[in-house]
C-alpha cells in the first residue's frame, strides 16, 4: 500500500461537523459480497445483520488539528511514518 493511495480531494462541505438528526439517518456504506456499493442508512442496519455476523465499533474521537509541513520536516516525517 502506498502513502498517496490516500491523497484525493474531499469537497469541505462533504465533511461532517456535527452527528445528523435524527442519529439512526446517519449513511451507512454496504458492500455486499457479490461486489459493488449500496448506500443505506444506520436505521437500516438491524435489516442488513445475520446470526454470525460480527460489529466491530470505532468510540475513537477526531480532534481538530492540522499537520503543517515545513520543507524539512516533509522528507523526516514521511520516513517515520513509513517505518512504522
Amino acid at each position: 500500500m502506498r502513502l498517496d493511495n490516500f491523497d484525493f480531494a474531499l469537497p469541505h462541505e462533504l465533511i461532517a461537523r456535527h452527528p445528523c438528526e435524527p442519529r439512526d439517518a446517519g449513511r451507512l456504506l454496504l458492500i455486499p459480497a457479490s461486489g459493488g456499493f449500496v448506500d443505506q442508512r444506520i436505521a437500516d442496519l438491524p435489516a442488513l445483520l445475520r446470526l454470525g455476523d460480527l460489529l466491530v465499533f470505532n468510540d475513537t474521537k477526531v480532534i481538530p488539528a492540522r499537520l503543517v509541513r515545513h520543507a524539512i520536516c516533509a522528507v523526516l516525517c514521511y520516513i517515520v511514518a513509513h517505518r512504522k
